[in-house]
C-alpha cells in the first residue's frame, strides 16, 4: 500500500536550489516518487511512497523556515500513482500570471468543509464557483455549482470577468482540488470588487476527508496515475485520454473510439478527416520552409567529398581532377589559395596531399546564395510508411553542383523534422510529378528494390517536337555510362561500358499548331535520362529540354532551368507499387501539367 499526499504552502523562501537539490536526494534515497515544485513564494508537492518515508519527507519540509505548519492530505493507492521523482524550482507554485496576488501576505477567508456542509444542508443562499478546469469539472463537482469555464487557471481572470456582476454583492464559495487555486482567485475576486467571497479549507479532496460526499455528485480528478478519486478518497475506475486529456469513465474506456494513445470519445476524428488534417498541417509546414526560398538567403556551405577507391594513395589534386573532370586546375588552385579546400579537421590542405581511399574533404564556399527554383511542392498521401507528393519544377531532389538548400530533399527535411524521408526513386530537376517516399529505413529497403527491379509501373507524359510515324514504339537502345560536362548520357551500342534500357512509348496528341505530340511513355528499365535520351534518339525530342533538346546545352550552370524559363515538358503521371506495410498494390495519379492538358 503506498500512502499518497499532496499539500501547498504559501511562504516567503530563498535558497531555492540548495532546498532543490536537498529534497531531491531525500526523497530518491527513500525511493519517492512525484513532484515538489519550488518558488519564492512557497512549495506545492505531490508524492507518494510507503508511510513511515512518507513521514519523513513531510518532518524534512516542515524544518524549513516558513513551512513549520505544512498540513498535507492523505490518501492511499495500492500502486505508485508516479513515475519518477522530480524537485523543480518555478516562478509560481500554481501558474497565474496576475501581478500583486501575494497568498503569503493575505488570501480569502477559509471556510472549514464541515461548515460549507451545514451551509449546504440548511439550503443557505450561497454561489459554489468552481474554479478547476472544464475536464476536471466533467468528472465531478459539488451539486449548482458554476462552473469557470476554462482550459487553465490563467484564463480564471477573464472568467471572472463573464460573471453576472449582481454576484459581486452576493456570498460566493469557491472550490478546487486541494484549495491551491483558491489561495490565489480569492484575493483577485476581491480585487475585482467581490464583496464576500469564501474559500473551501483544504478544498474537495479535505472536503472528502472530513465530511463525505455529500452534496456532491460523482468524482475528483486527481493529477497522478490514478486520475480519480471517491468520496472515501478511493482510487476509481477512471482513466484520462492521453491526446485531449479528458477523464474517462469505464463506459468510455469501452466505447470503440477509445484508442489509446491516440482518442478517446471526447477527441476521435475519423481516419479520412486525421488523414487530411495531418495532410494540411504538413502542407502548411512546406509553404513556412519555402518561403522565403532556403538558399536564397545567404549561409556558410561546406561542400563534402570523398576519396573514390581507386585513389588511395594519390593526391588529392589528382582524386579532385577525376571526380571533377569538367573543372580545370586553376578552379582547385584558387580555392587552395583562399584557403577553402580543408580536411575533416576543418584545416586547410593543399592538391599535392596524399589521400586515402574514403577521406573526407570539403571546399567551403562562404555567402553562398542559390540559383532560384519551384517549390511548390504538393502533398498527396502520407500513412505511417509512405509519403507521396507532387515535385515541381525546376527542383532538384537532391543537394548536387549549384543546389543545397534549394532542394526538395532539403525542404522536406525541415518540414517533417524529426523524421528524415528517403525517396523510393528520383526525378530529374526539370522534370516534375509524383515522388515516393519512405518514412524509415526499413521501408526505403522494401520500396527502392522494387523500382530497381522493375516492379513499379510508371507512365509518364511528355510533348515533343514533331509527328512521330508510329502509334506506339519499344525503344530498347543501351543507355552509355560515361557522363558529359552537363551530366548528359548519350545511347550507345551495347558496349561494356553500357546498360540496357527499355521505353514503350504511345500517341497521344498531334497538335498542328506547333508541330508537336503529347507522348504517354511506360519506362520498363529505370536508366538515367532514358526518356529523355530514347525519345531524342527517335527523333523526337522532348520540348524544353536542355540538354537532350533541339538546341543541347553542354555546362552545368544551365542544366537546371529557371523557374521563370519555359518548362521541359516531360511529368511522371501515374505509379502503381506494393505497398510496404500492407502488401497490396497501390497506385498514385498526378494532375496532368498545363502543357500536356491543353
Amino acid at each position: 500500500m503506498f500512502a499518497n499526499i499532496s499539500c501547498y504552502k504559501f511562504a516567503r523562501l530563498d535558497g531555492l536550489k540548495a532546498l532543490r537539490e536537498r529534497l531531491l536526494a531525500f526523497a530518491k534515497a527513500r525511493g519517492l516518487k512525484g513532484t515538489i515544485l519550488l518558488a519564492t513564494e512557497g512549495i506545492n508537492l505531490f508524492i507518494a511512497g510507503p508511510r513511515a518515508d512518507v513521514d519523513a519527507l513531510v518532518a524534512e519540509i516542515r524544518a524549513v523556515p516558513g513551512l513549520e505548519d505544512l498540513a498535507p492530505k492523505y490518501s492511499d493507492s495500492e500502486h505508485q500513482p508516479f513515475n519518477r521523482m522530480l524537485v523543480r524550482i518555478k516562478k509560481e507554485i500554481i501558474a497565474f500570471g496576475v501581478e500583486g496576488i501575494d497568498p503569503a501576505a493575505r488570501t480569502s477567508p477559509k471556510l472549514k468543509a464541515a461548515e460549507l456542509k451545514r451551509w449546504l444542508d440548511e439550503g443557505r443562499p450561497v454561489t459554489l464557483l468552481d474554479t478547476r478546469n472544464d475536464y476536471e469539472v466533467k468528472q465531478g463537482t459539488f451539486k449548482g455549482a458554476v462552473p469557470a469555464g476554462i482550459d487553465h487557471f490563467r484564463d480564471f481572470p477573464d472568467a471572472v470577468a463573464k460573471l453576472p456582476e449582481d454576484l459581486k454583492a452576493q456570498p460566493v464559495v469557491m472550490f478546487c482540488t486541494g484549495g491551491i487555486r483558491c489561495e490565489k482567485a480569492g484575493p483577485f475576486m476581491e480585487r475585482e470588487g467581490f464583496r464576500e467571497i469564501y474559500q473551501l479549507d483544504g478544498g474537495i479532496l479535505k472536503y472528502f476527508e472530513e465530511v463525505g460526499g455529500d452534496h456532491y455528485d460523482g468524482e475528483c480528478f486527481v493529477f497522478d496515475q490514478r486520475v480519480g478519486v471517491d468520496p472515501a478518497l478511493a482510487e476509481t475506475d477512471s482513466s484520462q485520454c492521453f491526446h485531449c486529456q479528458s477523464p474517462l469513465t469505464a463506459a468510455e474506456q469501452a466505447h470503440p473510439h477509445y484508442q489509446p494513445p491516440y482518442s478517446c470519445p471526447h477527441c476521435y476524428v475519423p481516419p479520412a478527416a486525421r488523414a487530411a488534417e495531418r495532410l494540411a498541417e504538413r502542407q502548411a509546414a512546406l509553404a513556412a520552409v519555402a518561403d522565403p526560398l532556403p538558399g536564397s538567403v545567404p549561409y556558410d556551405n561546406q561542400r563534402p567529398f570523398n576519396v573514390p577507391g581507386d585513389f588511395d594513395r594519390a593526391t588529392l589534386g589528382e582524386a579532385l581532377a577525376a571526380a571533377f573532370p569538367h573543372l580545370p586546375s586553376e578552379h582547385w588552385a584558387t580555392i587552395v589559395a583562399e584557403g577553402r579546400l580543408v580536411d575533416g579537421n576543418g584545416a586547410p590542405v593543399g592538391l599535392d596531399r596524399a589521400v586515402r581511399a574514403g577521406e573526407f574533404f570539403a571546399q567551403l564556399q562562404p555567402a553562398t546564395v542559390e540559383p532560384p527554383v519551384n517549390a511548390n511542392i504538393r502533398l498527396l498521401f502520407e500513412d505511417e510508411a509512405i509519403v507521396v507528393l507532387h515535385k515541381p519544377a525546376p527542383l532538384p531532389m537532391h543537394p548536387a553542383g549549384r543546389f543545397n538548400r534549394n532542394t526538395l530533399d532539403y525542404i522536406l527535411a525541415q518540414a517533417f523534422r524529426p523524421y528524415r524521408l528517403r525517396a523510393a526513386h528520383r526525378l530529374d530537376a526539370n522534370t516534375s510529378g509524383l515522388v515516393v517516399l519512405a518514412r524509415t529505413r526499413k521501408h526505403a529497403g522494401q520500396l527502392q528494390p522494387q523500382f530497381a527491379r522493375g516492379e513499379v509501373e510508371k507512365v509518364y507524359l511528355a510533348r515533343v517536337h514533331g509527328k512521330p510515324e508510329w502509334e506506339t514504339q519499344l525503344c530498347k537502345l543501351p543507355i552509355g555510362d560515361a557522363v558529359g560536362p552537363a551530366g548528359n548520357r548519350s545511347v550507345s551500342e551495347g558496349d561494356g561500358a553500357s546498360r540496357d534500357a527499355r521505353t514503350l512509348f504511345s500517341v497521344v496528341a498531334y497538335r498542328e499548331s506547333d508541330d508537336t505530340t503529347l507522348i504517354e511513355a511506360r519506362p520498363i528499365s529505370g536508366r538515367t535520362n532514358q526518356i529523355r535520351l530514347h525519345l531524342q534518339s527517335l527523333g523526337h525530342p522532348i520540348v524544353g529540354d536542355p540538354t537532350y533538346g533541339r538546341e543541347a546545352i553542354t555546362t552545368e550552370t544551365a542544366q537546371t532551368l529557371a523557374p521563370d524559363a519555359a518548362p521541359m515538358c516531360l511529368h511522371c503521371q501515374w505509379l502503381e507499387f506494393t505497398h510496404p506495410t500492407t502488401g497490396e498494390r497501390v497506385s498514385f495519379e498526378d494532375h496532368a501539367p498545363a502543357w500536356a492538358a491543353e
